[in-house]
């Protein structure tokens, strides 16, 4: 029969002990979990910058009953999970059945030996002890999807499927390897169109007429589903999407995709989510991604590990290039203890797992790794690009390099403490002669198809002069600064979004990053990394509507103003901007001038104060307007300009006293399983329901029918506030709650509550 899989996510049971627990031990809890995100601060806890001051050390344990109806003769059973953060141990039934060490790797444990008839006892125990932790942070437990699987013994195996396309004018081939030598059916079909093959070998080739192609502009899906057969009878079935699209890379000319010219115009994130640390469900990602889709952004880099299935899943599904790679340092930092043993098993899980997506148009196998462009490391990248070139010749391989060079010296990186300060200061070893620089730089380029390089658009010109035959991508690049070739952090203004454009070997960049996040703090009492253009809490930033500017096509143009009231947030400086912020409200100020930037895409741009009309010149080669207003309280306007016409306006009101509260808007609830979970954010407003930006009251949650709220958040990491409560305080004039629903029923409602103003309520439908 085929196969059956159940998705286990409630039911859970958790116990944080460092020994193995008592029965009392144990409470209930609904996964995606990750225990640190509700952990004490520490102010003094070993790598607390890394992990914004969670106290996150210890050992994990998860237990739950899975009952099985009956065991079936010649059945295969699995568990698979999405991840687990990280060095996990699973025993069935008292039985020790499998694990894995990286935390970002999914895996599959077989327990047919172990599971019987009736109720099996899983535990898991996730260890959470040693040391390095990640430079980011983390999280800790079983934070993505686990399923019971059951098959047959003739089964897919889907990491042994590869798919191949070629496309010839508006037709197309695709080729399926079922990685089996069975006789297979096959089944092609997106909205208008349906295939079907039959192949005795396990091979099946589709001829594609009128091929709908996907890119990240147009993201065509196709439905691809298979049948196993043996002796007549189906003994497995799955299903996937896939994507029929072309991409090449052309020395001198770019990156085509379907022979279109094509720039990444993208952002780097991590995994976590705010509030709910690592575990994010799909919804949450949905509209992340949705917030980036809109700002223009075409690429993501999956920044510097594996991701969950769900968040590429959302990718191909929305339209994303995505740059996908395993690691960040090698032999020294976290990986530094499983690279032995391990890296082969973890390269293969992220190639074999997602090498039939559409998305992935690269694979990166490090990050500003240990000893660039030394012996050592060439070894190493050598070894990495021929595994990864047996498991997948379609796509190009890179590994993203740090600005910095060093000489060479005997160390022993596993006992290097911090090894980015090891990888980044500038010491007596480091190569400070671009020639030199650019030298290690060809050595690495024998073994990459793209030169990655981070911060380096200073260099662009000297390094594709040494090697003209390969193209260049911006791994990590600043969000509003450009260094200079004679000092990386130089603050020049010309925003490296824009340098692209200007060289057709060039492919794109990806800035640094997309959406703040914990961890990696410059010190406390910052919690995380607050240099990126979107809050955790989904709060756009004016770096977001500079980037748009730069990136969207639909036409926008946005006011912001410079306010050095505002708190310092603890952001490292290159990687920060001017503090500018969307708001029209000095109360502060009598007579003064106050410094503006507009970010546009419009030929013209007017502007206008209580009605008044202030002339501007067209906007620079940043895609911005700067100047000065003379502060009056009212309302600023501005409108933009396209072939003369009006094609979009924006304003901003002088607020009057923060009376009431109003939460967001919300697009409708979609695909829901056990539950669903949404972030909503509630604003102070004015009678006339004008946003109060200097708004820092504390505002209370509640829930009605089938919702419970599960975290507040309100995008400040400098704040001790902890997620896990009801109430926090706002931060710039707004605060979010994130909710879980368990059904769409009558009824369901949150409210909001703030001393002294009126209550907010939003239905859940």
């Amino acid at each position: 029969m085929p196969r059956t899989e159940k998705t286990i996510m409630s039911g859970w049971e958790f116990a944080l002990k460092n020994v193995r627990p008592e029965e009392e031990d144990f409470k209930e809890i609904i996964l995606p979990h990750d225990w640190a995100v509700n952990a004490p601060f520490n102010k003094e806890m070993e790598q607390g910058d890394a992990q914004g001051y969670r106290d996150r050390w210890g050992m994990g344990w998860y237990r739950k009953k899975i009952f099985v109806d009956k065991k079936q003769k010649d059945m295969l059973y699995f568990l698979d999970f999405g991840g687990i953060y990280e060095n996990s141990t699973i025993w069935v039934n008292n039985r020790k059945a499998g694990g894995w060490k990286y935390g970002y790797s999914s895996f599959r444990v077989d327990i047919t030996d172990y599971v019987e008839k009736g109720d099996n006892d899983i535990l898991i125990r996730v260890d959470n002890t040693q040391r390095p932790v990640d430079r980011w942070y983390s999280g800790c437990g079983i934070y993505r999807t686990v399923k019971l699987i059951e098959l047959e013994q003739r089964h897919f195996d889907e990491r042994e499927i590869e798919i191949n396309t070629k496309i010839s004018g508006e037709n197309a081939i695709v080729t399926i390897n079922t990685g089996t030598d069975a006789c297979v059916k096959g089944s092609l079909s997106n909205t208008d169109t349906y295939y079907h093959e039959e192949s005795k070998n396990g091979l099946l080739t589709f001829h594609v007429k009128n091929v709908k192609l996907w890119s990240a502009d147009e993201p065509q899906l196709y439905k691809l589903k298979l049948e196993l057969a043996d002796a007549g009878e189906i003994t497995d079935q799955i299903s996937m999407n896939i994507g029929i699209r072309e991409i090449t890379m052309e020395p001198n000319k770019g990156m085509f995709v379907n022979g279109k010219l094509v720039k990444i115009k993208g952002v780097c994130l991590h995994q976590e989510v705010g509030c709910r640390g690592i575990a994010a469900k799909k919804e949450i990602w949905r509209t992340r991604l949705k917030s980036l889709k809109e700002m223009g952004c075409n690429a993501i880099r999956a920044s510097h590990h594996i991701f969950a299935e769900e968040f590429l899943d959302l990718c191909d599904e929305m339209g994303f290039y995505v740059y996908e790679e395993c690691f960040d340092k090698w032999t020294g930092g976290l990986y530094g203890r499983y690279f032995a043993t391990e890296w082969e098993k973890d390269i293969e899980c992220m190639v074999k797992r997602d090498r039939n997506r559409p998305s992935i148009f690269i694979w990166g196998v490090g990050n500003e790794v240990e000893n660039q462009g030394q012996d050592t490391m060439l070894g190493i990248l050598k070894m990495f690009r021929e595994k990864v070139l047996t498991l997948d010749k379609t796509r190009p391989i890179t590994c993203a390099m740090n600005p910095h060079f060093k000489y060479e010296r005997d160390v022993d990186l596993t006992e290097i403490e911090d090894i980015q300060q090891f990888v980044d200061v500038e010491d007596d070893w480091e190569i400070t002669d671009l020639t030199q620089r650019v030298k290690r730089i060809q050595k690495i380029a024998q073994y990459v198809d793209v030169i990655a390089c981070n911060y380096q658009e200073q260099w662009y010109d000297q390094i594709h002069e040494a090697i003209p035959d390969k193209l260049i991508l911006g791994t990590e690049i600043y969000q509003f600064f450009k260094g200079h070739p004679e000092q990386l952090q130089n603050y020049t203004i010309e925003n490296p979004s824009l340098v692209p454009t200007k060289y057709n070997y060039v492919i794109g960049g990806m800035v640094w990053t997309g959406i703040d996040y914990m961890g990696e703090s410059m010190g406390y009492p910052a919690k995380g990394w607050s240099g990126a253009c979107i809050r955790t809490n989904g709060e756009k930033k004016p770096s977001y509507y500079l980037l748009q500017s730069f990136w969207s096509d639909k036409p926008m143009v946005h006011f912001s103003v410079m306010d050095y009231s505002l708190n310092d947030e603890g952001v490292k400086e290159h990687w920060d901007m001017p503090m500018y912020a969307d708001h029209w409200h000095f109360p502060q100020f009598h007579k003064t001038v106050i410094p503006y930037m507009i970010a546009t895409n419009c030929e013209e741009v007017e502007l206008f104060l209580n009605g008044k009309r202030y002339y501007l010149s067209a906007p620079n080669t940043s895609g911005s307007i700067t100047g000065f207003l003379p502060w009056q309280p009212g309302c600023v306007k501005v409108i933009g300009y396209k072939n003369g016409t009006q094609v979009c306006t924006y304003e901003t009101i002088t607020p009057g006293a923060a009376v009431k509260l109003e939460f967001d808007t919300i697009d409708a609830i979609g695909e829901m399983e056990d539950s669903y979970e949404i972030l909503l954010t509630v604003r102070a407003r004015d009678e006339s329901g004008n946003p109060y930006f200097r708004e820092s009251t504390l505002v209370s949650f509640q829930a009605e029918g089938d919702v419970e709220i599960v975290a507040v958040d309100n995008g400040n990491l400098m704040s001790n506030e902890p997620y896990g409560e009801r109430s926090i305080h706002m931060f710039h004039g707004c605060a979010s709650v994130l909710v879980r629903v368990y059904s769409l029923k009558e009824g369901n409602a949150v409210l909001a509550f703030a001393e002294g103003m009126q209550l907010a309520k939003i239905n859940i439908r």
